[in-house]
């Protein structure tokens, strides 16, 4: 079983389409927790859905299910979202039973915001937990090249060694995933401060 991965950025319509083409991409969920984009508009839900639609691709929203802002209070800790936390709850189960099984029928691509999937939680806690249950996974890269879950895992552990000034073959794939989750989990704003992080899909 195979599960692909692409990040919207701030592709055009047309190029984002092609992607998905490219690769046979017969269904995208949507795993940002706010399917909306002040950037590029045609990434909003319903504009999106639509556009799919009109290319006989399936559009699920799974931002409730596999999104890195979950509303349950029990997933924060000082205000930021923790992946270990999210990956235990009912929702979060329930959205990766819809990816395997959807998986089992056609292509799905798990689309978020994030142009580099290191940088994302569609990489970091999404197709981490696919990835340990044997889903192969495979990210769309903007040039349509496609980097396999292992790769980025590679690249997470180098980043984690040169942190901490070890080989990268010292760190285990739990911490590599630990370490950069750390970097990107989505903080909640500080009250009464005025400065909002960029949030995180």
């Amino acid at each position: 079983m195979k599960v692909f991965t692409i990040g919207h950025s701030n592709h055009s319509w047309e190029v984002f389409r092609d992607l998905l083409r490219g690769h046979g991409i017969g269904a995208v969920a949507d795993v940002r927790s706010a399917p909306v984009s002040r950037h590029v508009p045609h990434f909003n839900r319903e504009a999106l859905e639509e556009a799919l639609a009109a290319e006989g691709i399936r559009y699920v929203f799974l931002g409730r299910e596999l999104g890195a802002r979950p509303e349950d209070p029990a997933c924060y800790e000082d205000g930021v979202a923790l992946y270990e936390r999210i990956e235990r709850t009912p929702e979060f189960e329930k959205g990766i039973q819809r990816v395997m099984q959807g998986a089992a029928k056609m292509k799905v691509a798990l689309m978020c915001a994030e142009k580099d999937p290191i940088d994302c939680h569609r990489t970091v806690m999404v197709a981490k937990v696919l990835h340990q249950r044997g889903v192969e996974v495979d990210h769309i890269l903007a040039d349509g090249t496609l980097e396999p879950q292992e790769r980025v895992l590679a690249r997470m552990a180098d980043e984690a060694a040169e942190s901490k000034g070890w080989h990268f073959e010292q760190v285990s794939p739990e911490e590599a995933y630990r370490a950069r989750a750390g970097r990107i989990q989505y903080r909640e704003p500080a009250i009464g401060t005025g400065v909002r992080e960029e949030p995180r899909e």
